[in-house]
C-alpha cells in the first residue's frame, strides 16, 4: 500500500490521462515556496529534479508538473519521474544501495511508510524540520493525517524527515450488477458505509458466486493479496487479524515501540484469521479450515500481489476484490465497469467491544501509504525542497487523487472537494471515508523490515498448508521475540 502498499501497495497501472481539474473547495494557494533556487546547481538552464516513484506516476508526469507550476513552483525546475521497482521490498533495497553509496540521484525518494523510519534512524534522509518553511511544517503538524505523519518523523525527537505524500487504505470492490441480479440490494442495505461481518459477507459471496454459475463462469468469488511479500504482513493479514481482535504485539499502544512489548500471535483471534482464509481457499477439504466459513475462491491467491489480484477482477473473472484506491479508478472507468462497480468497507471478525485490545475488532483497513524524502547527497537540495513544498498545495493533491486514485494526506481536502470533479473515484468517497476512520498501521519500528519477512513467510506457510496455523504462529512467536530483543 504498499502501498503498499502502499504500499505493500506498489503496482503498475493503465490509468488514462484525463483532463486537468480544478476541484471546488481547494485552496489553490502555494504555501511557503522559496523564490529562488539558492545555488545547488550552477549550470545554465532548468534544474531537473528526479523523483523515484511508482511507474504510474511517470504516466501522469506532465499533469503533475503542470499542477506544481500552478501551485507556485518555479518553471526553472523540471520534474522527472523515475519508475521504481514494482515490489516494495526491492524498492527499499535499491534505495538502501543508493544511499549507502552516497549517490546524488534520485533527488527525491518515494518511500513506503512501512520502512521510512529505519532510514530516518540511520540519518540517511534529510531532516525536513530544519529545511521546510514554518507554514508547511505547521500544516503538516496540524492538518495532515496523524498516523501518516507518525511514520514520517523521528520516533525519539519528533522531527519531520519525510513529507507524507499519500496515505492508502483499501476497500472491498464488487460487481454491483452481478450482486443485484442475485437478488441483493446494496444501496438499500447501505453496503457503501455499513460493514458486514466476515460471516455474513462470505455467505453472501458464496451465494452470488453460485447464482452466477460458480467457478465454471467466474473463477473467483473473491480475490485479494496473499503472496509471500510485504503486503501480506503489513496489510491483508494485519487488517483481517485486527478485525478479529488479534494483534502482533498486544494492541495499538505497542505498534511503534519495541522496548517492552508482548508477542501475541499465538492467541486465538490470530489462529481464527488463518483458519478463515484457509476455508475461503480450500473449503471443507482442509482439516484446518474454519468450519463456519464457505469456500469462495481458490489457492491462486497465495501467488497474488496487487496487480495479480486486480487483473482477474478487472477482466471480469471475479465478483469481489480487495485492493487500494488506485484500482477503484481503473475499475470505475467507463471502459471497465463504470457505475456497475460498487465499494464497501472491509468486513469484521468481531465487534469492537469483543476484542481484549482497545481499538481492535470491527472493520479494519491497513494503513499503507508513501512519503517523499529528500536525498541529502543531491546536488539540487534546494530545488528538491521547493518541489516538496509545492506538493503541499490542495490542487496538486486533488490532481493526483483524480488521475491516480492516491488519497490526499489532508482529510479535509477530500471533504471540501466536489465529487463530480474527481472522475470515477468521486463516486466512492463515502466508503473511503469509513475506511479512513478505521485504519490499522503496521508495527513500524527499526526492526519491522526483518519482522515483516518473518510474518509473511510464516503466514504464507499456513496459507499454503505447509504448516498448521498453530505451528506457523508458534514459530513466528519465537522469531518475533528474538528480533524484538536484538
Amino acid at each position: 500500500m504498499v502501498d503498499t502498499d502502499s504500499n505493500g501497495d506498489l503496482r503498475e497501472s493503465s490509468v488514462s490521462r484525463r483532463r486537468f481539474m480544478a476541484a471546488t473547495g481547494a485552496t489553490g494557494a502555494a504555501m511557503g515556496i522559496a523564490g529562488c533556487l539558492g545555488g545547488d546547481d550552477d549550470e545554465d538552464g532548468p534544474t531537473t529534479i528526479q523523483l523515484s516513484a511508482d511507474a504510474d506516476f511517470q504516466e501522469i508526469e506532465d499533469e503533475i508538473e503542470a499542477a506544481l507550476y500552478d501551485a507556485g513552483l518555479s518553471e526553472e525546475i523540471e520534474l522527472e519521474v523515475l519508475p521504481g521497482d514494482f515490489e516494495t521490498d526491492s524498492r527499499r533495497e535499491d534505495y538502501q544501495a543508493a544511499l549507502d553509496a552516497g549517490r546524488g540521484d534520485p533527488d527525491i525518494f518515494m518511500m513506503d511508510s512501512g520502512w521510512t523510519i529505519p532510514f530516518i534512524l540511520r540519518e540517511q534522509v534529510l531532516n525536513l524540520e530544519e529545511e521546510l518553511s514554518d507554514d508547511v511544517l505547521s500544516r503538516v503538524e496540524n492538518e495532515y493525517l496523524e498516523a501518516a505523519v507518525d511514520t514520517a518523523t523521528h520516533p525519539e525527537t519528533g522531527e519531520l524527515f519525510a513529507l507524507p505524500f499519500f496515505p492508502d487504505y483499501p476497500v472491498m470492490q464488487y460487481r454491483k450488477d452481478l450482486v443485484e441480479e442475485a437478488g441483493y440490494d446494496p444501496e438499500g442495505e447501505n453496503w457503501a458505509t455499513e460493514p458486514m461481518s466476515w460471516q455474513e459477507w462470505a455467505e453472501m459471496v458464496a451465494d452470488v458466486w453460485d447464482y452466477h454459475g460458480g467457478e465454471d463462469e467466474y473463477t473467483y468469488g473473491f480475490t485479494t493479496q496473499a503472496a509471500a511479500y510485504e503486503g501480506l504482513a503489513c496489510c491483508t493479514f494485519n487488517e483481517t487479524m485486527s478485525s478479529f481482535g488479534g494483534a502482533f504485539f498486544g494492541g495499538r499502544e505497542n505498534l511503534f515501540d519495541r522496548s517492552d512489548r508482548p508477542v501475541t500471535v499465538t492467541e486465538e483471534p490470530v489462529i481464527e484469521t488463518i483458519r478463515m482464509m484457509r476455508a475461503f481457499m480450500y473449503g471443507d477439504e482442509d482439516e484446518e479450515a474454519h468450519p463456519d466459513f464457505p469456500q469462495i475462491t481458490n489457492d491462486d491467491l497465495v501467488q497474488y500481489t496487487e496487480e495479480d489480484a486486480r487483473e482477474p477482477f478487472t477482466n471480469g473473472n471475479a465478483i469481489f476484490h480487495r485492493n487500494w484506491p488506485y484500482s477503484v479508478v481503473i475499475n470505475g472507468e467507463e471502459d471497465a465497469f463504470g457505475e456497475d462497480l460498487g465499494t464497501m468497507p472491509l468486513p469484521y471478525g468481531v465487534s469492537p467491544g469483543d476484542s481484549q485490545y482497545d481499538g481492535l475488532g470491527g472493520t479494519q483497513h491497513a494503513l499503507g501509504g508513501w512519503h517523499l524524502a529528500v536525498n541529502p547527497n543531491s546536488n539540487n537540495v534546494q530545488a528538491a525542497l521547493e518541489v516538496l513544498e509545492a506538493f503541499v498545495d490542495d490542487d496538486v493533491m486533488l490532481t493526483i487523487f483524480e488521475l491516480n486514485g492516491n488519497l490526499p494526506p489532508v482529510p479535509e481536502v477530500v471533504e471540501a472537494a466536489d465529487p463530480g470533479e474527481l472522475g470515477p473515484i468521486g463516486r466512492y468517497l463515502d466508503t473511503l471515508a469509513v475506511a479512513g476512520e478505521h485504519t490499522i498501521p503496521r508495527p513500524v519500528t527499526d526492526v519491522w523490515p526483518q519482522q515483516a519477512a518473518q510474518v509473511y513467510q510464516e503466514v504464507h506457510d499456513a496459507y499454503t498448508q505447509t504448516k498448521t496455523p498453530e505451528e506457523a504462529m508458534e514459530d513466528l512467536q519465537e522469531q518475533l521475540e528474538t528480533s524484538d530483543q536484538d
